[in-house]
């Protein structure tokens, strides 16, 4: 029977003396929070015995802060998954205690909105959230960093008179991207349907006006189709791609950019189409996983979550770390691209 693991044991293994793993486990306030973390990782990693003892030190001493997290509707496979990847995030940091509040809005009316936002700031510390721009959710954003409660725009950069941050993707970038992907992939230059959410959302616009951008610059021979809103709404992103593939049979491409991707999909899956239609979406989730492999989609660009959740909570801890004059904490994250191939 193997040993159980002791003091003196782990002492050696995290290279500290005993006296400072005693203190560790007696909760001595001389003792660095960093030291109590790597005896804890130690002690985890050796079975060490008295592991609930330690972790009770390291949370006693963490300094806490509660975060709120206004996302868009939880039946939405990427934001279930990015609330996931979120709470993940915020129990790996064990520097800090966070107590992280997140909540779907299936009402994503302007209203409704500030109305969460506001109770949101009446409890946490920071707020990040997924909006279309309005001039009611500005007021409103401009009202809570009055009262020094940093505010994010979360995947879409939201605009406001005081200093808003930002995490997310630079999304003229991903449109360039998205447009060098068809001017590859397309076998001749021809129609490509555009599909954007809502152009409030200023993500969407940024991808529609690199995507032009790319266009104009190296291939003018392509004829981009005007955007249609989907709302995002999946029963209107099928409706709209129905359209697309009876109005426009010699359909060249189809750039899903916005919210309501798998009701397109459903309609690529369901409506008779070119073979060699090029159809690039955005996010990875289950179903555009399944499009790539049933050859519904051929290219999908998406956030990565884990870097996108782990970088929300860093900027939140971060900009009450250092005051709201410096919470202009704006990160750009390298973006994933998914074929059939490489998933």
């Amino acid at each position: 029977m193997a040993k159980r693991p002791t003091i003196p044991d782990l002492a050696q293994a995290a290279g500290v003396s005993i006296s400072t793993v005693n203190r560790v486990i007696n909760n001595a306030e001389s003792v660095r929070q960093s030291t109590r973390e790597l005896v804890f990782r130690v002690a985890q990693e050796i079975g060490f015995y008295g592991l609930g003892t330690i972790q009770h030190a390291i949370h006693v001493h963490r300094e806490s802060f509660r975060f709120g997290v206004l996302l868009l509707q939880k039946h939405r496979q990427f934001y279930a998954s990015l609330s996931q990847a979120l709470k993940l995030a915020a129990e790996k940091r064990l520097d800090k205690r966070i107590e992280l509040f997140i909540e779907h809005l299936d009402d994503l009316s302007p209203q409704i909105v500030c109305e969460r936002l506001e109770a949101m700031a009446q409890d946490c510390d920071a707020i990040a959230l997924v909006s279309a721009e309005h001039p009611l959710i500005s007021n409103k954003i401009d009202s809570i960093l009055e009262r020094d409660i940093p505010v994010f725009g979360l995947i879409t950069p939201l605009a406001a008179k005081g200093n808003v941050g930002f995490v997310g993707l630079d999304n003229f970038k991903v449109g360039r991207t998205a447009a060098w992907a068809f001017d590859q992939m397309c076998k001749a230059p021809g129609k490509i349907g555009i599909l954007l959410g809502n152009n409030r959302y200023r993500n969407q616009d940024q991808n529609e006006s690199g995507f032009r951008s790319y266009f104009r610059e190296n291939n003018q021979s392509f004829q981009l189709l005007e955007p249609l809103a989907t709302y995002e709404s999946s029963a209107i992103a099928r409706e709209k791609t129905e359209e697309l593939l009876s109005e426009h049979p010699d359909l060249q491409g189809l750039f899903i950019s916005g919210g309501g991707i798998t009701g397109a999909i459903a309609a690529l899956r369901d409506c008779p189409r070119s073979r060699d239609l090029v159809i690039v979406g955005y996010e990875l989730f289950d179903t555009t996983r399944t499009a790539l492999i049933e050859g519904n989609l051929s290219l999908v660009i998406s956030h990565p979550l884990d870097r996108l959740a782990e970088q929300t909570i860093a900027n939140l801890i971060q900009s009450k770390a250092t005051g709201l004059q410096n919470a202009t904490i704006s990160t750009q994250l390298g973006f994933d691209i998914y074929t059939p191939e490489n998933l």
